[in-house]
């Protein structure tokens, strides 16, 4: 299957799912969720993979047993592409990649990297040209102010109280999103982040402590 974008039924879908979160409801419309929202995502997933990697679609049902929120299923479909992540609401297309959150060694080395001269001037710039390019930076979570042990006046201090490290691009819907303009997007993303992944590879890396349960792309969700 040649991936053509998402139909707008695919939005209709999940607006139908933010209004009634039931498995009445995915039930009924199970076979939209399928054809329109499932296998354009494992087609655009076919056509990235020889450039970006592994690919892996996140499944549809929440995790419940600890949220006071019962809802069954996710208001969105999700994948990691190599060190990228896609996903797609009732409210547009997203992409992106870095760490979205740190698991406690990487957040050690990150930090030590920020504050040291070299690689943190380094950062700054990467982080300063994706700004430029209208990506987000973003974590899971931002201190309030300097991390402890840490000048609350270091000029990195605003990438120092991060505890995690993404950047994004996120797009309401248009018509290009029912085109294969759409695919385009999403690899220019991956493409001006490729700084950013470099620079986590040399100074950050992979966590011993590895935890598949947030949307990051490398490290404590790796990717």
């Amino acid at each position: 299957m040649t991936f053509k974008g998402w139909p707008d039924s695919a939005l209709d879908f999940y607006d139908g799912l933010e209004a009634d979160n039931s498995k009445a409801y995915w039930l009924d419309h199970k076979d939209v969720y399928e054809r329109d929202v499932k296998a354009p995502m494992e087609a655009l997933l076919a056509e990235l993979a020889p450039e970006f990697g592994e690919t892996r679609m996140f499944r549809p049902y929440r995790d419940t047993r600890f949220s006071r929120d019962k809802s069954p299923y996710k208001t969105a479909m999700a994948a990691r592409i190599g060190d990228g992540y896609v996903q797609l609401s009732s409210g547009g297309l997203m992409a992106g990649a870095g760490i979205y959150h740190m698991a406690p060694d990487q957040l050690e080395r990150y930090r030590a990297a920020v504050a040291a001269d070299g690689p943190g001037r380094r950062l700054e710039g990467v982080v300063g040209t994706l700004r430029a390019a209208r990506l987000e930076i973003a974590a899971m979570e931002t201190l309030k102010t300097a991390p402890r042990g840490y000048p609350k006046d270091h000029p990195r201090v605003e990438l120092l109280r991060h505890k995690g490290l993404v950047a994004m691009k996120a797009w309401p819907v248009a018509s290009w999103l029912g085109t294969a303009g759409a695919k385009k997007r999403v690899v220019d993303v991956f493409h001006a982040t490729a700084p950013l992944l470099a620079w986590l590879d040399t100074h950050v890396g992979p966590s011993s402590e590895a935890d598949d349960t947030a949307p990051s792309t490398r490290g404590a969700a790796r990717r």
